[in-house]
Formats: C-alpha cells, sequence, structure tokens
C-alpha cells in the first residue's frame, strides 16, 4: 500500500477526532467487542493527516461549484475552475463511497445487541466487510488520487548513454545497457528507433548512444534511468582475472513527435540558435568529409550545443539535432521547476542528480543493485535481457509515489 511506508509517521499525529460528516457513537459496549467497534475510528486516527487533506479537497469543490465569478464561460478564470472541478470530481465521488460505508459500519451497531445470535452473526460479517472496505479506500483509494496526474505522461523518451570511466570496458556496456533498454521496452510494447550511435573500431563497444522509445508513457517509465550506471566485471581481456570497474551515463530526456509538437510549451526562437554545418568526422569510408552533412545547433541563450552528423542527409541530421535540443530545454525548464517546487516547500525531495551513482551491477556476484532504494536483485543475466528490470521500475516508481504524499502530508 502507498501509504504503508508512513505508518509510523501518520501514527504520532494527534488522535483528536474530526467531524468527517460521520458521528461517531458514543454508545458504551461490553469490554470483548470494544476492539471490534473501534476498527473504524483506529483507522481514521491512523489516516487522520489524510483525511484532512481530502476534507479540505472535497470541500474546495464545494466551495467552486457554488461560486459564481460573472466570468466569460471562455474566460481564464472560469477555464481554471472548470479544469480544477474535473479534477476533483473522482476524489469527490471516492469520498461519497466512504462516507456511506462508514455510516454503514456505524449503523450496523445496534444490530450487535440484536437478540437473535443469527442477525449479530452476520452484523459481524458485515462489519469486518466494511471495515475492509474503509481500509482499502483510506490506505490506497485516497492516496493515490491526491498525487497529482503526470504532466509527462503523454512524451515519448529520448534517452542518451555515454561511455565514462573505464574506456573500452565501458564502451562495451554501453552497448549491453542499450540492448537491455530495447528490450525492455520492446515488452512494453514500445517502439525503439536509433537517433545516433558512435562506436569504437570495436563494433560491439559504443562510445555515444541515442535512441527514442516512442509510446505514451514512455518517458515517465525510463526517468528513473538517468545518472551513472556502475559495472562491475573482468574484462575478456584480463588474463589475471581481476575485477575492472567501469561507469556508463545515461540521461532520458522527454519529447514527442511532430503532431504534438503544437501541444509543447517549449517555444524556441531561431534567432537564439546559431546553427553550423560541416563536414562529417570519423569513420565512414569515402563520404566523409566529402559533403556537408554534419550540423550543429548552439542554444546561445543557455549554452546547449547539440551536434549531429549519424546520417548522410543534411536535413536528416539538422531534424534530429532540432528534437534533441527541445528535448534537452524541456528538460532543463523541467528540472528548474523541481528546484523551485523544492525551495518553495523548504524540503528536499528524495531522488538522485544524474551525477549520482544509482545502480551497480556486479557480475562476479551475479547481483544488481539500486542505490536509491536500496533494492538488490539476482541473476544479473536475466536482467540484462531486460526480463527483470521492470521490477526496479516499478518500485522506484512507488517510492516516488509515497515521497508525493510524504510531502503533501507536511504542507
Amino acid at each position: 500500500m502507498i501509504l504503508a511506508a508512513f505508518r509510523k509517521c501518520l501514527a504520532t499525529t494527534s488522535p483528536a477526532r474530526r467531524n468527517f460528516g460521520v458521528r461517531f457513537s458514543s454508545v458504551s459496549r461490553a469490554s470483548s467487542r470494544s476492539h471490534e467497534l473501534d476498527i473504524a475510528e483506529k483507522l481514521e486516527r491512523d489516516a487522520s493527516r489524510v483525511l484532512n487533506v481530502v476534507r479540505r479537497r472535497v470541500e474546495e469543490r464545494e466551495r467552486l461549484l457554488r461560486e459564481d465569478g460573472g466570468a466569460a464561460d471562455n474566460s481564464p478564470e472560469q477555464i481554471q475552475r472548470a479544469k480544477t472541478l474535473k479534477e476533483l470530481e473522482p476524489l469527490h465521488d471516492a469520498w461519497s463511497q466512504y462516507a456511506a460505508a462508514r455510516q454503514s459500519f456505524q449503523d450496523s451497531n445496534t444490530l450487535l445487541d440484536d437478540s437473535d445470535p443469527e442477525i449479530r452473526s452476520m452484523a459481524l460479517e458485515e462489519r469486518a466487510s466494511l471495515a475492509e472496505t474503509l481500509s482499502e479506500q483510506l490506505n490506497h483509494t485516497f492516496p493515490s488520487l491526491l498525487i497529482p496526474q503526470s504532466t509527462t505522461r503523454h512524451y515519448s523518451a529520448l534517452i542518451e548513454l555515454k561511455a565514462g570511466v573505464g574506456g573500452d570496458e565501458a564502451a562495451l556496456f554501453v552497448a549491453d545497457v542499450l540492448r537491455m533498454y530495447t528490450r525492455l521496452a520492446s515488452a512494453q510494447n514500445m517502439s525503439v528507433e536509433t537517433v545516433s550511435i558512435s562506436t569504437l573500431e570495436n563494433r560491439n563497444a559504443m562510445r555515444e548512444a541515442i535512441i527514442e522509445v516512442k509510446g505514451d508513457g514512455a518517458y515517465d517509465f525510463f526517468r528513473w534511468e538517468s545518472g551513472v550506471h556502475r559495472v562491475q566485471r573482468v574484462p575478456a581481456t584480463e588474463s589475471q582475472g581481476r575485477v575492472h570497474t567501469s561507469t556508463i551515463t545515461v540521461m532520458v530526456l522527454p519529447t514527442s513527435d511532430s503532431a504534438q509538437e503544437n501541444t509543447m510549451d517549449i517555444k524556441i526562437d531561431e534567432k537564439d540558435v546559431r546553427v553550423e554545418v560541416m563536414r562529417s568526422r570519423g569513420a565512414g569510408g569515402q563520404h566523409v568529409n566529402k559533403t556537408e552533412s554534419a550540423v550543429r545547433l548552439t542554444h546561445i541563450p543557455t549554452g546547449i550545443v547539440v551536434s549531429m552528423q549519424d546520417s548522410r542527409s543534411q536535413h536528416s541530421n539538422r531534424a534530429k539535432a532540432w528534437q534533441i535540443l527541445r528535448a534537452r530545454l524541456l528538460d532543463r525548464r523541467m528540472t528548474e521547476d523541481m528546484v523551485k517546487r523544492r525551495e518553495s516547500r523548504r524540503s528536499i525531495v528524495k531522488g538522485a542528480e544524474r551525477t549520482d551513482k544509482i545502480r551497480t551491477y556486479n557480475f562476479p556476484q551475479d547481483r544488481v543493485t539500486d542505490h536509491r532504494i536500496g533494492m538488490t536483485l539476482n541473476n544479473l543475466d536475466a536482467i540484462m535481457e531486460g526480463n527483470h528490470l521492470q521490477a526496479v521500475i516499478e518500485e522506484l516508481q512507488k517510492d516516488h509515489e509515497e515521497s508525493l504524499i510524504a510531502e503533501l502530508l507536511e504542507e
């Protein structure tokens, strides 16, 4: 459950009862049944902070329904009001269901004193079912509805992998991780397109690779892969059997296809971008250095530079370079917004910076460890095949949701 990690935190709050539209029974009962009768109240005490937030949101919706600012239907104020009402509707429906279940739980009190043992037995069964319903709503339904909907849920992902410390061994691991991501994306019914690959003389080793994973939710799914990945293994060329440590850097950027570009908030003034064309460099046969197909874009206000020479077509390289530039600028803006929210809350959101070591792949010990959540899995070969990495990503997503709930309760 989403709030499992915060049970201890929630339990320390004031046990004072709050009025949530349900009156609590003051009828004293026999001590043998006091525990049964207090289940609902105990659940509410444990989740009192969550209930407080839900109640405020429901009251906000009721206030908006009563208000009529007299503004035109297409005014920014009315548009925002309609949007907020729409967003709060699922929470209001869940609150109505919770209040009905809570009232039914209280109404069953009188049946516990019925002279008919069969009726008393039925009442106990009904209360157990209602208690389970209340627990589910308090511990799962309400927290999940309080988590803001992702603003990047429709974005695809640009994944950049670069070899770091370790020379050829790091370049070989870039190729291994690229294959792992490709297989994982395929298992998620997402498509993968190669944007750019820079190989060494050994074609199995890659200095740098950029792929685009297309599909709704691709960015939100892969975003947790951003950071430094460390690999510990014995290279094939190591005659003494010594374990070498290498690193690669992964950066996941949000992107969208041409059909969605008009909906993106990032607006780039072409006057702010210096465009340079040049001849391709590096391995490539007779085509290299004979045509000006390579493109370099420099965004002057931020200093971001994007170079692309993967294709023989200048038009194709230019389009890819602009796509990457837009993705980096959007990522930059999202990062700045996150920092501003952290400062305004005066709290630190749990997560890893891109320069942090986020994961270690230890081949001699057949394990992978994600350092952000302290999760360790064995059967590393299966993980590198993309079979079990989803379990790590799901735990990271759950950890993120728990952080959002914790921050919400602290406000």
